[in-house]
């Protein structure tokens, strides 16, 4: 395979500026706000020549946040005990605290965001 499978993500919100500025707290990055063509969207920052994909925040009506229904979405993370330390803070909730995957393939953790969205996080320590 030439690329990854997973190529762009939108994850739904209520209140950009919120939700803004719980990713940036959680992982320490910019998100980058823009209006298209009606759609609030915050993209997350990326490099399309390393591993992995980019996406969005995205406010619109034909958008619902949720933490039971749709795709859940791993971040990845060097030590995911940091992002889960910073969670609470910024307005989210540990759904799932820190667990052991088995077979060599790290550790993961669920955590709602500060819109009611379910996110994975994956570290390998």
């Amino acid at each position: 395979m030439k690329y990854n499978q997973v190529g762009w993500f939108e994850i739904p919100v209520r209140d950009m500026d919120r939700a803004s500025k719980f990713y940036e707290a959680v992982f320490g990055r910019t998100i980058s706000l823009h209006e298209i063509s009606g759609f609030q969207m915050g993209w997350f920052p990326g490099d399309h020549s390393s591993p992995g994909a980019t996406g969005s925040l995205v406010k619109h009506d034909m958008y619902t946040p949720s933490d039971t229904a749709g795709v859940l979405i791993y971040f990845s993370c060097e030590d995911l005990s940091q992002e889960l330390n910073k969670v609470d803070a910024a307005g989210g909730q540990i759904m799932q605290g820190k667990t052991e995957i088995g077979g060599g393939h790290g550790f993961m953790a669920i955590v709602r965001d500060s819109e009611g969205n379910r996110l994975g996080l994956h570290s390998t320590i």
